[in-house]
């Protein structure tokens, strides 16, 4: 069963809340959030990123940056930039790109579910990135930003979310930057609340989509708060951090490509006669070619499109992990025939979103920067929840949700 509850939300009034909502921290460089908060007080950049408060250059771990994350956090609140709601409620967050609306509930998700496995995951964390947040969720006693969960959906929530959002949302806006609607509506009547937490005591495991290191960090930092409380009863805020939930049939992931810096050594006519081993090679042209379907990637090199095919034989079909495209393209492009033994580390590999578009990949490899680029086809939900469910881990950047949650609609105070 999935234990959620909801909670006192910590929230911007609503003629400022298009001033405090912020892409999540992890999305942009220091610099690019420096650029997007200038003239800009309310924005919560100064307390998810900081540093931008420092001069250019200054380390975004450096101990004064998170104190200085506390320090705005506090100064919004006396400032009434952000106001506590006064009783337990939950909350509906819609998100809209290029016409597709996706409606999430925001809850407070279990410590216990997480540290458990009841909370299923997809990825690897790296103990830095664990770290880094939870410092911030330390020295701010607050879930700042929400993490992304789906969970198998079911018509009785649909139908409350419904319900819901046939009333005037209390903010709705659309974002200048991208262009995505974000709208979201309090759940004021506790029948309703009381509903959603039965409903989803019903379900029995919930996924994280995006968010693996903030999840992390609230986990375990609720955990170190109940090891740390000799009076510990279970009910304290630190036993829940803040995500959305969203259905899964709603949800969409979206391509992330890779482009590669040199061809180890070969020359592109030998590149193209490995890649013929085990994939059916067509050139494409100049146009821009993006893949059809599972199996099938776009490769760019010299100008020219590639389709390639992966051969039968080449891959497992009864293999959760052996089937992504990601674990085919890793291991018969990138590892065999470009040497890339480490993609978490190696600098001659470079990840794109493909909210970025192919075009992209086309811009990286015509500059000189990279010498050859692979589209992929995005991975589905089925298979992103098979993977969790067996216990299993993708490999690494392989799935790209969007849109992306907003930043500073709602925070959750661990006291």
């Amino acid at each position: 069963m999935a234990i959620i509850k909801p909670f006192k939300g910590i929230r911007p009034p609503k003629d400022l809340v298009e001033k405090v909502a912020s892409r999540p921290y992890d999305v942009l460089s220091s610099e690019e959030a420096r650029q997007e908060a200038a003239g800009n007080p309310y924005s919560l950049y100064h307390i998810i990123k900081p540093e931008i408060d420092f001069a250019p250059g200054t380390d975004e771990h450096d101990e004064k940056v998170y104190l200085k994350a506390a320090e705005n956090f506090a100064m919004f609140r006396e400032k009434g930039w952000l106001v506590q709601d006064e009783t337990e409620k939950y909350y509906v967050y819609a998100q809209t790109m290029n016409g597709r609306t996706q409606y999430g509930l925001v809850v407070c998700a279990s410590v216990e579910d997480y540290m458990t496995g009841n909370i299923k995951k997809h990825e690897l964390t790296r103990r830095d990135k664990e770290e880094d947040r939870m410092k911030h969720v330390r020295v701010n006693n607050a879930n700042v930003e929400p993490v992304f969960f789906a969970y198998p959906h079911r018509d009785d929530l649909d139908n409350i979310v419904a319900g819901i959002i046939k009333h005037e949302p209390e903010y709705d806006f659309t974002a200048e930057l991208d262009g995505f609607r974000h709208q979201f509506w309090v759940i004021e009547d506790a029948t309703i609340n009381q509903q959603i937490t039965a409903i989803f005591a019903q379900i029995p495991t919930m996924y994280i989509a995006d968010g693996h290191h903030r999840s992390a960090a609230a986990a375990l930092v609720g955990n170190e708060k109940k090891l740390q409380n000799p009076n510990h009863r279970g009910d304290e805020e630190y036993n829940y951090f803040m995500a959305v939930c969203f259905p899964d049939n709603q949800l969409n992931i979206i391509d992330y490509n890779r482009v590669v810096k040199d061809l180890n050594g070969l020359t592109e006519e030998e590149f193209l006669n490995k890649l013929k081993e085990n994939f059916i090679v067509e050139e494409k042209g100049t146009e821009i070619y993006k893949p059809d379907s599972l199996h099938n990637f776009s490769l760019y090199l010299d100008n020219n499109w590639y389709s390639l095919t992966a051969k039968p034989g080449t891959y497992n079909d009864h293999d959760p992990i052996g089937v992504l495209d990601v674990t085919i393209s890793s291991n018969l492009i990138l590892d065999e025939i470009l040497g890339l033994k480490d993609l978490r580390s190696d600098k001659r590999i470079d990840f794109i979103g493909g909210i970025r578009g192919l075009g992209e990949l086309k811009k990286r490899v015509d500059s000189g920067e990279m010498k050859v680029a692979l589209a992929l086809y995005p991975v589905s939900m089925k298979q992103l929840i098979d993977i969790a469910d067996t216990g299993n881990i993708m490999p690494p950047k392989t799935t790209w949700f969007e849109p992306k949650l907003r930043s500073g609609l709602v925070i959750h105070e661990l006291v």
